[in-house]
């Protein structure tokens, strides 16, 4: 934990179910870092249902199809996964949207780049000059 965040004030709190992994000296050290540590109820995984489920989203999407190797394997592959996440995967939560908006391109041939070499896909449209069409129709109306 102390690793993660080594130059990193921003968190206020950290969820975490009752496992024994954590023990006392995990709760201690948190506390001196000047997080708040909230313990969820015993037995109740939907109390942390957001973790929950990006966790599960994570495993299906990436890591079950993958061997990892190593830990620095597995951190090059959930970099790269959570960039293809946050930039350019479909949320239906934001009306199969991206979290981070990009420009409509209504005109050229759709492409495609590989990511996670080719587990999943970046789909975008080449860019032509203008639409050929579009030229023709614009410079009859102008003049």
């Amino acid at each position: 934990m102390r690793n993660a965040l080594y130059n990193d004030n921003s968190y206020k709190y950290v969820i975490r179910d009752r496992d024994c992994k954590f023990g006392k000296y995990f709760g201690e050290k948190i506390n001196d870092v000047g997080i708040k540590e909230i313990v969820t109820a015993y037995r109740s995984p939907w109390q942390n249902g957001y973790v929950e489920r990006v966790i599960g989203t994570i495993r299906r999407e990436c890591l079950d199809h993958f061997i990892v190797f190593n830990e620095t394997h597995l951190r090059e592959i959930l970099k790269e996964y959570f960039y293809y996440y946050n930039k350019f995967r479909t949320h239906l939560g934001l009306d199969k949207d991206t979290p981070e908006n990009g420009p409509i391109e209504p005109y050229g041939e759709i492409k495609s780049i590989p990511v996670l070499n080719g587990l999943h896909n970046i789909y975008f449209r080449e860019s032509i000059e203008i639409h050929t069409s579009f030229i023709t129709t614009q410079s009859i109306i102008s003049n």
